[in-house]
This record gives structure tokens, sequence and C-alpha cells, in this order.
């Protein structure tokens, strides 16, 4: 019980004010569909932290910081340009197909989680704290703490601000700053 309270503590204060926060308003923004948004962040986040922390167990120190910096970094630039890519779905369809909106921020967050500081707090829990099971469900509870209001508080600004048209644009302009600052190892995730 206490890894998992101290991962879902850690986890839920590294991630105040992350790019991830931003990512949820941009999804509800978008899709204003709470739920499949919720379930996305749900999935990403434990599949991305089973990872994290199988691999902080396994292959602790073995990926050298300067790797890392460029995996983050080109990752970011992708996600930049997934962004830019002008949605072939209307409103109608999104609302047909609950889907979409679930596998878009489930990628989303999957793809933004890597190399994350949140996910770096989730190898270095691994590395300390046992069973993996109570690290992974501590770091997952600590995530949505922190992102589940995100959510809510998007869909609210969606219903009273014509805001979609330009999220993609910001989306990519936050992503390729992001990619850019890792890449010169200016700032961490």
């Amino acid at each position: 019980m206490n890894t998992f309270l101290i991962s879902t503590g850690v986890v839920a204060v590294a991630e105040i004010g992350d790019k991830t926060q931003l990512l949820a308003l941009i999804l509800a923004a978008r899709f204003r569909r709470p739920l499949p948004i919720i379930l996305g962040i749900f999935v990403a986040t434990v599949l991305n932290h089973f990872a994290a922390g199988w691999i902080g167990q396994q292959l602790a120190g073995m990926i050298s910081p300067t790797i890392l910096r460029w995996m983050i970094g080109l990752g970011f630039l992708a996600i930049a340009a997934w962004a830019l890519v002008p949605d072939e779905m209307g409103e109608e369809e999104a609302q047909i197909k609950p889907y979409g909106a679930f596998l878009a921020t489930a990628i989303a967050f999957f793809l933004a989680e890597i190399g994350d500081k949140t996910q770096v707090v989730t190898v270095a829990m691994a590395l300390k704290y046992q069973p993996l099971w109570a690290v992974i469900a501590g770091t997952t509870l600590g995530m949505m703490i922190a992102d589940v209001p995100a959510v809510f508080v998007g869909k609210w600004i969606a219903a009273r601000m014509h805001i979609l048209r330009y999220v993609r644009f910001v989306a990519a302009g936050v992503f390729v700053l992001l990619g850019v600052l890792a890449l010169l190892g200016v700032a961490g995730s």
C-alpha cells in the first residue's frame, strides 16, 4: 500500500502543469467527448507506465542521456507534424464514432509520455519500490488525478469559444518548441 500511495502522490505532483495536461485540454476542446478521452488517457498511461516500470527494472542505466534526449526531441517533432494534419472526420462523425476520440487520445498520450518526467519518475519508482503492479497502479492513478480535470476544463472552454480551428496549430507549436528544447538539451521533459 505504501508503494501505491507514494507512486500516486509523486506522479500527481510531477504532472501538474505538464504538457499532457495541455494535451488533455486540447483533445477535450477538439472532441468534446470526455469519457473516450479519459479512457484513452487511462489506457495510454497503463501501457506507458508498465513499459517504463519494466524497463526500469530490467535495463537500468543502459540508455545514455544523449540518446534519450534525441529520442524525446525527435518524438516531439513527429507529434508536431501529426498535429498539423487536418482532421478528415467532421463533428457529426466524432459523435457517431466514439473510438475516434479514444484512439486519438490513447496514441497522443502514449507518445507524449515517452521520455516525459512522469515516465522517468515511473522508472525511478520501479527501481526503488516493489511490487511493480503497485508502482504502475499508483503512477496511473496519479496521472488520472492530474489530467482528468483538464478534460472537463477543455470541454467547458470548447463549449464557449470557437477555438477548434486553431487547436492543431497551437498543439504543433507546443510540440515543436518541446522538441527543439529537448534536442538542444535546454529543458527536461
